[in-house]
């Protein structure tokens, strides 16, 4: 039987699947799964000298259809289709990549299409579900026209349809196909479940159709410019791998739905420019013609910007450096203010606790800080409760133990929340998934000896999102990004321990403040990420880092991500550059060329880095001191670059200059004393776009 079996491809766990089902330990259905990868595997390449188009993966011997049955669920009864909807990533891409799309342009895809439906769909004589948004009812297809994807179909009788809001007879039915010469679109059509396998590739071709139209085709694809690029390459495989992404939960929700948003937008833009273009006579010189031209033309340019940003979204590297700048789609509650009363509560969090405990959290806490009369305790056993019921000027503190926790924490009041103890004695750990574990919009937060687990989040393991945060002497276990401090947000970290990002530990956006001194950071991706992006109001961060260990990290210790001096790196999609901190030197010449953005011109504000002197030893190895030099190198360059773009459009707008001493002071910015070691890419690098 084993010989039988590796005669015909199958790889050994199929043989062990198999044999075991002899003895009745797997189903039929798993077997058949199974065996609908083998078959496509050897047959997929077969008779390639006769033709190449590799429609006949699923052609052999059939002992029946390798595809499962899809229940019909609804009050009528209808017949069963084949289950189709639950495709994988890689068996979708290798369907358009192979055999549906190849290489073809945009303008192509039609055609190419039409041809893969020719060779794989059944012409005639077989059942399918017609459904639409008002009913469901059974059909036979009686022929098929592959260029205008349309099916001819004739009514099975006695009718057998399901009704959604609207009453149908059969002779409303019949006039309905008279009025649309019995043709229907192929997407409305569900095959009827055969176990014969005589109609699977049908099926599955049709799965094919209706995905790429809901999921990947735009209507604004076609009347792209450049129509010189492979669809598949440029469009195709960005936007299936972002919604597999999406369905996998590995993309933020705010993006998601940013995205969408933009999608609607983008829509209803393009459907108002074709009504636009469609009404204006092509031989006309009115008045109101060359108005509508320059409407045309001004929608035209917020396509663009639209199409621009969501291509951003789409490619998977461009999403994480610069697709989600904003707190679009999170939900944060609101702040509550202080209590109308002027009472202020001390919540104390423990899941138990003997007479000797709080003996001495009395002696060492509640007695010496909170012992006038504006102060009030509360007992919890859970975390996210005490938080939820903190208003301003409230305090945390939370006692030793292991707490779980299956929701976001959100801090959107000025508080402090402290652990009693050491960070590894107070641990609070995610369990759920979600955006991020804990997001922060106070005005004025403190955090401090407290240990935070993170598991399955997609954002980060915190979040400031707005206000200013300070941190001390807590330990971070990240499992995918770490801290993320977004524009105009403040934070200061002082004493902790970050590890464990599968991207950055630390994300740093323009127009930030952040001040990191005596962390480790260790063993992520990248261990900081600074983000200067391209829009002209972007202004540099303020970032203090003074006696830092950045080590053990993936990539640098620290990375710049800015815009290349040469324009074709700005397109999505372009090839990003990083860099060694030995290439750095001499980068960011201040006169190498302006900045371009999606933004309108206005004033930039000013930023002038000043340069720390760090006093050198010579028993410190080069790499303590060249790190921070690169550093300091590429910011001061980055902020002459941007300061000269703002002189330049004062000029050109007759505005006074400003005053550059001024402006100096308060951008200053201090790096120093910090440690790289064993860096994979050493110790700072850019990553250009």
């Amino acid at each position: 039987m084993v010989a039988e079996l590796r005669a015909l491809g199958l790889t050994e766990i199929t043989e062990k699947r198999i044999l075991e089902n002899r003895h009745g330990n797997f189903r039929d259905s798993e077997i058949r799964h199974d065996i609908l990868h083998v078959t496509q595997g050897l047959f997929q390449n077969e008779d390639d000298d006769n033709d190449d188009s590799g429609t006949d993966y699923f052609n052999g011997d059939k002992a029946g259809t390798l595809l499962l049955r899809a229940e019909h669920v609804g009050d009528v009864v209808l017949p069963d289709t084949f289950q189709t909807n639950q495709l994988l990533y890689y068996e979708r891409f290798k369907a358009y990549q192979d055999y549906m799309l190849g290489d073809c342009k945009t303008s192509e895809v039609r055609t190419f299409t039409a041809d893969y439906l020719e060779k794989v769909v059944e012409p005639c004589d077989w059942q399918a579900l017609w459904c639409t948004d008002v009913f469901d009812v059974l059909v036979e297809v009686v022929d098929v026209d592959y260029a205008e994807m349309k099916a001819k179909v004739e009514l099975v009788l006695p009718l057998q349809c399901e009704r959604k809001g609207c009453e149908l007879t059969e002779d409303a039915m019949k006039d309905l196909l008279e009025a649309t010469q019995h043709k229907v679109p192929l997407l409305e059509l569900h095959v009827v479940f055969d176990e014969s396998g005589d109609f699977d590739q049908t099926a599955l071709a049709l799965e094919h159709l209706r995905f790429f139209y809901k999921h990947i085709w735009r209507k604004w694809d076609e009347e792209d410019e450049d129509d010189d690029f492979d669809y598949f390459v440029r469009c195709v495989e960005p936007r299936l791998r972002l919604h597999y992404d999406v369905l996998e939960d590995r993309v933020p929700a705010g993006l998601v739905a940013e995205y969408h948003a933009l999608l609607g937008r983008c829509a209803e833009k393009f459907q108002e420019f074709s009504s636009l273009r469609n009404g204006i006579s092509s031989d006309s010189e009115s008045e109101l013609d060359n108005v509508s031209m320059v409407e045309g033309l001004r929608m035209c340019e917020q396509m663009e910007a639209m199409k621009r940003k969501l291509r951003i979204i789409e490619n998977p590297l461009l999403r994480y450096v610069l697709g989600y700048r904003v707190n679009s789609g999170h939900q944060t509650c609101s702040a509550k203010g202080p209590r109308s009363t002027g009472v202020r509560v001390v919540h104390v969090v423990s899941a138990s606790m003997t007479v000797c405990q709080l003996q001495n959290l009395m002696a060492d806490k509640l007695c010496p800080d909170f012992s006038r009369e504006e102060f009030e305790l509360q007992f919890y056993s859970d975390p996210l409760p005490a938080l939820s019921a903190c208003y301003e000027g409230d305090t945390v503190i939370i006692c030793p133990g292991h707490y779980h926790v299956t929701s976001s924490i959100s801090i959107p009041d000025s508080i402090q929340l402290e652990g009693y103890g050491l960070p590894d004695e107070v641990v609070i750990e995610k369990k759920s998934k979600g955006d991020s574990f804990i997001g922060t919009t106070g005005a004025n937060i403190k955090i401090s000896n407290l240990k935070f687990i993170q598991h399955d989040a997609i954002e980060g393991i915190l979040c400031v999102r707005q206000g200013k945060l300070e941190m001390e002497n807590c330990v971070l276990q990240c499992e995918t990004t770490g801290v993320i401090l977004r524009t105009s947000a403040q934070l200061s970290m002082n004493m902790c321990d970050l590890y464990g990002s599968k991207g950055a530990g630390v994300e740093i956006y323009p127009g930030s403040v952040c001040s990191l001194v005596g962390n480790g950071i260790h063993h992520c991706k990248e261990g900081i990420l600074i983000k200067d992006f391209a829009d002209e109001l972007d202004t540099m961060p303020k970032i203090t880092m003074i006696n830092n260990v950045i080590h053990n990290n993936e990539g640098y210790g620290v990375i710049l991500v800015k815009p290349s001096d040469d324009p074709q790196l700005r397109k999505p999609g372009a090839q990003a550059t990083g860099e060694m901190e030995e290439n750095t030197k001499g980068k960011g010449d201040p006169e190498s060329g302006e900045l371009k953005g999606e933004g309108e011109g206005g004033p930039v504000p000013l930023i002038m880095v000043e340069e720390c002197h760090t006093p050198t030893h010579d028993a410190d190895p080069p790499e303590f001191t060249e790190g921070n030099d690169a550093i300091k190198r590429e910011l001061e360059a980055t902020s002459a670059k941007k300061r000269r773009l703002q002189k330049s459009r004062a000029r050109e707008a007759g505005v006074t200059q400003a005053d550059d001493n001024l402006l100096s002071q308060e951008m200053f910015v201090s790096i120093e004393g910090n440690q790289f070691r064993r860096n994979g890419k050493g110790s700072f690098g850019t990553f250009l776009y």
